[in-house]
């Protein structure tokens, strides 16, 4: 099976929320622990298609077109948290409190951390050690059946052909610390852990050290 890399359009909006959802639980499928499964994909991908300072490319299938995983960011965290606190999480935090699922005392705990987020964005800023380290991070995600296949690198590698055209010399990403082969496969191709972070969950590559 043929896969490619490409530049990501609005046309992929639905194909983010889905590979977002499938890889929401520490990389694996959280189909199960939402009633609004669009959540994951709000916060952390869909954003990225139209917010200020952002990238996306999506892994695609080329005989079935199916978007297979993705890597979306920005290369100015500082220009892209201003832009979604004032205009992007705001918009959703009333659209969720309108529907009133924090009404509901059976709401799901995934719902609910992800509601709690549109509230609260503030409190979600990037570390001024993260932004330190670099400007410029990242969110990638595979599906299953393509990781291990050398896709993950090959889009970190068009994620970092973008940001040295825009003059940075480095990136870095938050993990979850349940996903532990996640953080086996930044640490391979040249993440470490950026100094001064609050644990070692948050990893940082400069380019020099790609491989």
């Amino acid at each position: 099976m043929s896969l490619a890399i490409r530049k990501a359009t609005v046309a992929d909006t639905d194909a983010l929320f889905r590979v977002c959802l499938l890889t929401a639980d520490a990389g694996k499928s959280a189909v199960e622990l939402f009633d609004f499964p669009e959540l994951p994909g709000l916060t952390f991908a869909v954003p990225y298609l139209t917010r200020k300072a952002t990238f996306a490319y999506v892994l695609e299938e080329e005989d079935t077109k199916e978007v297979v995983g993705y890597i979306v960011g920005s290369h100015d965290t500082r220009e892209y948290e201003q832009d979604v606190i004032q205009n992007w999480f705001p918009i959703h935090a009333i659209r969720y409190r309108c529907g009133s699922p924090l009404n509901n005392p059976n709401i799901k705990k995934s719902d609910k951390w992800y509601i709690d987020r549109f509230n609260n964005p503030i409190e979600h800023k990037a570390l001024d050690c993260n932004i330190a380290f670099s400007p410029a991070h990242a969110h990638i995600n595979v599906l299953d059946k393509h990781q291990r296949k050398g896709w993950g690198r090959k889009l970190i590698a068009k994620a970092v052909e973008h940001l040295k055209e825009k003059g940075v010399n480095g990136l870095w990403v938050g993990t979850d610390p349940r996903n532990e082969e996640g953080r086996r496969f930044y640490k391979r191709i040249g993440f470490r852990e950026i100094e001064g972070a609050l644990d070692e969950n948050q990893l940082g590559l400069k380019f020099v050290d790609f491989h």
